[in-house]
C-alpha cells in the first residue's frame, strides 16, 4: 500500500494536471466562438456560389471544357489533408492519418505503388507522422493554420489548380473534418478537381432566369477559379473549427477525469491516514495495558 506522502504527492499532481487541462479548455472555447462564427458565416456564401455555379454550368449547351473541369484517367493523384500543429485534441488527427492510410492501402493502391500519388499536408501532426515513417512523396505547410486567413491560402489553391491544369495531377482529393458542433466533427473527403459536375435535378426543379453581362462562359470562366478557392478555403476553416472543439472536449474529459482521480485518492488517502491513526492508537492501548501488568 502506498505511504501518505507518495498519495499526497499523487494528489498535488493530479490537481496541477487539472488546473492545466482546465484552462486549456477555456482558451480552446475562446479560440472556437471565433473559428465558429468564420465558418457558419463562410459556408452560406460558399454554398450559394457552388450553386449558382452549378446552374449556369448546367444551362449551357455544348459549352467547352473548362481546363478544371476535364475529366481524365486518374492515373496521378495529389492528396490534400488538414490537420493540426498541436495535439492533446482527442481522434481529430488521428482519423485525419488513418483515413489518409486507407486511401492509400484501398483507393489509390496502384498509384501509390507506381509512385504517382503525392501528398500534401496542412499542419505538423499529419506532416510529421508520414513524414518520419519515410512515405513517399510526402510535403506540407505548417504555418498555414497559425495564421488562418483568405489571402493567405489563395496562393496554395492556386498553386493545387495550377498543377491540375498542367496535367500534373488527374485528381485533387481533399481529406479534412468538418465542423457540425463542439463534441462532433465529420470526417470528409470531397474532390477538389476535376470539378464534379451538377447532380441530375427533377424537371420540376426551378431555375433561375439570370441576366448575363457579358456573356454566361465568361462569367463561368470567372466563377471556377474563385469557387475553387472559397472550396479549399472553407475546408481549413472546417477543420480549424473541429480543431478546437475536439480540444475543448477533450479537455473537458481530461479535467472530468482528473476531478474523479482526485476523489478516489482522497478516499484512499484518508483510509490509510484512519488505518494509521488507529495502529498509533492500539500501540498506546497495548503500551498502557503492559504497565499496568
Amino acid at each position: 500500500m502506498p505511504s501518505l506522502k507518495e498519495v499526497r504527492n499523487r494528489i498535488a499532481s493530479v490537481k496541477s494536471t487539472q488546473q492545466i487541462t482546465s484552462a486549456m479548455k477555456m482558451v480552446a472555447a475562446s479560440k472556437l466562438r471565433k473559428a465558429q462564427n468564420n465558418i457558419l458565416a463562410m459556408r452560406p456564401y460558399a454554398s450559394k456560389l457552388r450553386e449558382l455555379l452549378q446552374d449556369l454550368s448546367s444551362s449551357i449547351d455544348n459549352m467547352e471544357e473548362n481546363e478544371y473541369t476535364e475529366e481524365r484517367p486518374a492515373k496521378k493523384i495529389l492528396l490534400i489533408a488538414v490537420t493540426s500543429n498541436k495535439g492533446l485534441c482527442g481522434a481529430f488527427n488521428a482519423n485525419v492519418i488513418k483515413k489518409v492510410k486507407a486511401m492509400l492501402s484501398k483507393d489509390f493502391k496502384e498509384q501509390y505503388r507506381q509512385g504517382n500519388l503525392d501528398m500534401f499536408f496542412f499542419g505538423k501532426k499529419a506532416f510529421e507522422h508520414f513524414k518520419k515513417r519515410k512515405y513517399k512523396n510526402v510535403d506540407g505547410d505548417t504555418d498555414l493554420l497559425d495564421n488562418l486567413k483568405f489571402n493567405n491560402a489563395v496562393p496554395f489553391a492556386e498553386k493545387f489548380m495550377q498543377a491540375f491544369a498542367n496535367k500534373q495531377y488527374d485528381k485533387i482529393v481533399l481529406i479534412y473534418n468538418q465542423f457540425k458542433n463542439a463534441a462532433l466533427q465529420k470526417l470528409l473527403s470531397e474532390q477538389f478537381l476535376p470539378i464534379v459536375p451538377p447532380e441530375e435535378e427533377a424537371e420540376s426543379t426551378a431555375k433561375m432566369d439570370y441576366i448575363f453581362e457579358p456573356n454566361k462562359e465568361d462569367i463561368i470562366r470567372e466563377l471556377i477559379p474563385k469557387t475553387l478557392k472559397i472550396q479549399l478555403y472553407k475546408a481549413l476553416l472546417d477543420s480549424y473549427a473541429s480543431e478546437q472543439g475536439a480540444r475543448m472536449t477533450a479537455m473537458h474529459m481530461a479535467t472530468e477525469n482528473a476531478k474523479e482521480l482526485t476523489k478516489e485518492l482522497q478516499l484512499k488517502y484518508n483510509k490509510a491516514r484512519q488505518a494509521s491513526i488507529t495502529n498509533e492508537l492500539i500501540e498506546i492501548v497495548s503500551g498502557a495495558e503492559a504497565l499496568k501488568g
